[in-house]
């Protein structure tokens, strides 16, 4: 029997700068692929033909303003916000701390500054659209997407290798 890793304590990087203390919470990217229904003669049913990589976000909450989100909103860069995400995620059961780590690069989409009232917690929200995506896992890269490259590796597997062979791009 085994316990799952749960995140105990992580911490938000961007451009280097820590937010420690600062980020009480973040929604990390999800990983969807974009599906498209295929049937054909011959077939009993659909199957899905795999259409590449649904769009990549991040969501930062933030106990009050950044000062530096702010003066990054509006790059023209594609990939103009480097993040990091830190995360020790432990088993219970053996105590072991696995470190995940989850490296972004996008632009800010959006910055919702709440409400302020007098007296009442703040909360600022960051929505972050990402073109780059890595996560590793104590230092092993386990997946690699980068949107404009036409990267896609999975446990080391460039998936997309040969598609860019067949276009001229490798």
């Amino acid at each position: 029997m085994a316990l799952p890793k749960k995140v105990k304590n992580f911490n938000v990087f961007n451009d280097g700068e820590s937010w420690l203390g600062q980020v009480p919470e973040i929604q990390l990217p999800k990983l969807a692929r974009k599906f498209e229904d295929y049937r054909a003669a011959g077939m009993d049913g659909a199957v899905g033909v795999d259409m590449g990589q649904e769009n990549l976000e991040a969501e930062i909450t933030a106990g009050g303003i950044i000062r530096q989100a702010l003066l990054q909103f509006g790059t023209t860069k594609i990939d103009g916000v480097p993040l990091r995400f830190a995360g020790a995620y432990q088993q219970d059961d053996s105590g072991q701390v696995t470190a995940y780590e989850i490296y972004m690069r996008g632009r800010w989409q959006e910055i919702d500054t709440g409400k302020a009232k007098a007296g009442d917690d703040t909360e600022v929200k960051l929505k972050a659209r990402l073109a780059y995506y890595r996560l590793v896992e104590n230092g092993v890269d386990l997946i690699e997407i980068d949107l404009m490259g036409m990267v896609f590796k999975v446990n080391g597997v460039d998936i997309l290798e040969e598609q860019r062979r067949a276009i001229g791009l490798a």
